[in-house]
């Protein structure tokens, strides 16, 4: 039997993958799947270093709200 990645939800496939690192199927469903819904903006490297603490506090501040949803 065939598994339906399809009615699985993200943290479903998520954790299938991890527990099925060879099934390639998987791996590519996962990817298709978290890449779909990714945007497509860019952002311009940061010049100084003011620039770079600035990303810097962003990334931390992100992570920090991943943490806590």
């Amino acid at each position: 039997m065939k598994t339906d990645f399809n009615k699985m939800t993200k943290a479903e496939l998520r954790a299938y993958v991890v527990a099925h690192p060879n099934d390639q199927a998987a791996f590519y469903a996962f990817v298709d799947r978290f890449t779909a819904g990714a945007t497509t903006e860019t952002f311009a490297m940061p010049q100084s270093p003011a620039e770079i603490a600035e990303v810097d506090n962003l990334v931390r501040q992100k992570i920090e709200q991943i943490q806590t949803e």
